[in-house]
């Protein structure tokens, strides 16, 4: 699938490619709803309705991604209500025994993540990620989000990674037509970020529904 040899650092995204999307999709659609309701004295067809518009002014910014900024919005405790649902938050399948296999033959294993320094602590200390990777940035430390072609350029200046013999995988389009954009050689797009929804059809870049035929690749696998 790869030319492994080429391949130096392997860029993971988090949420929907690492982690189950099930999580976020639940939390920011049917329970800050159900709980804004409640606060409001609204239905929740009318809290979700209200949030949905909300949520598409600032979506692909950091605003969207940003703990803080939701919490001032919505006068809700977003990092306690997270909380509440932590026991939906879940690695997909065969992720650690992929990261163990790029450690195994030398490549180094960087987390991506536009999530907010709150959101990835949270995960971090449910799933203990961050055993199985070399460095974790968020898009908060940057100061742009991932979708933004010059994240890229900053990121290299807290990653010591070439273009071109990167690997980064990710399972938002907008976010790697920004990688493609910047020059990084090698992409991935996962088509099942919420295993609980049907797979997509990804046509525009390399596509797989979960990460078993990499370690196949790698032959990490029998």
């Amino acid at each position: 699938m790869f030319d492994w040899p080429q391949i130096d650092t392997v860029l993971l995204d988090m949420d929907g490619t690492l982690l189950d999307l099930h999580f976020d999709n639940h939390f920011w659609l049917e329970y800050v709803p159900r709980r804004y309701a409640e606060q409001r004295g609204l239905s929740v067809e009318a809290a979700t309705q209200e949030l949905l518009r909300r949520y598409r002014k600032v979506e692909g910014t950091l605003d969207w991604y940003c703990v803080d900024y939701w919490t001032r919005e919505l006068a809700l405790d977003i990092p306690l209500l997270k909380s509440e649902v932590e026991h939906l938050i879940a690695v997909h399948p065969h992720v650690i025994d992929f990261l163990g296999c790029l450690a195994k033959i030398g490549k180094s294993r960087v987390l991506v993540t536009n999530a907010h320094q709150k959101a990835l602590q949270l995960k971090m200390s449910k799933t203990r990620l961050g055993a199985h990777l070399d460095k974790v940035i968020s898009a908060h430390d940057i100061g742009l989000p991932k979708e933004n072609p010059a994240f890229w350029e900053r990121l290299q200046q807290v990653v010591n990674f070439s273009p071109e013999h990167s690997l980064f995988i990710d399972d938002s389009l907008p976010v790697l037509r920004s990688a493609r954009e910047f020059g990084i050689a090698h992409l991935l797009c996962m088509v099942q970020p919420d295993a609980s929804e049907p797979a997509r059809k990804i046509d525009e870049f390399p596509a797989l529904q979960h990460f078993e035929p990499l370690l196949q690749d790698l032959g990490c696998q029998g």
